[in-house]
């Protein structure tokens, strides 16, 4: 498994349940019940680089959690953070690209 950012020096990601400590605690709530044995390496590593913002790549088998690494942050993103003074919510912007290799060979 292999978590590549666009940015050099891009923090590697924190291990296990230590990473869901970034997340809403809506969103860290869901993901502990929904698996309960934690993120996979894919996920802990990689959600530090995607929510830097910056281009991020994530080689990692099937089933890895590769998916949910970049969708648990957009989804995160949708939570409300402190509130600002006076200023409008400048709304979530995501991009998702998959080639969905694995599906094509089914």
């Amino acid at each position: 498994m292999r978590v590549h950012a666009a940015v050099k020096g891009a923090e590697v990601g924190l291990q296990g349940n230590e990473a869901l400590h970034a997340f809403h605690p809506a969103v860290a709530e869901w993901f502990r019940r929904r698996h309960p044995a934690g993120p996979t390496q894919a996920q802990a590593e990689g959600w530090a680089a995607i929510a830097s913002g910056v281009d991020t790549l994530i080689a990692a088998p099937t089933g890895s959690g590769k998916t949910l690494a970049a969708f648990l942050v957009a989804i995160d993103r949708c939570y409300p953070g402190p509130a600002e003074s006076g200023g409008a919510s400048r709304g979530t912007d995501v991009v998702y690209v998959s080639p969905l290799r694995a599906l094509t060979s089914m």
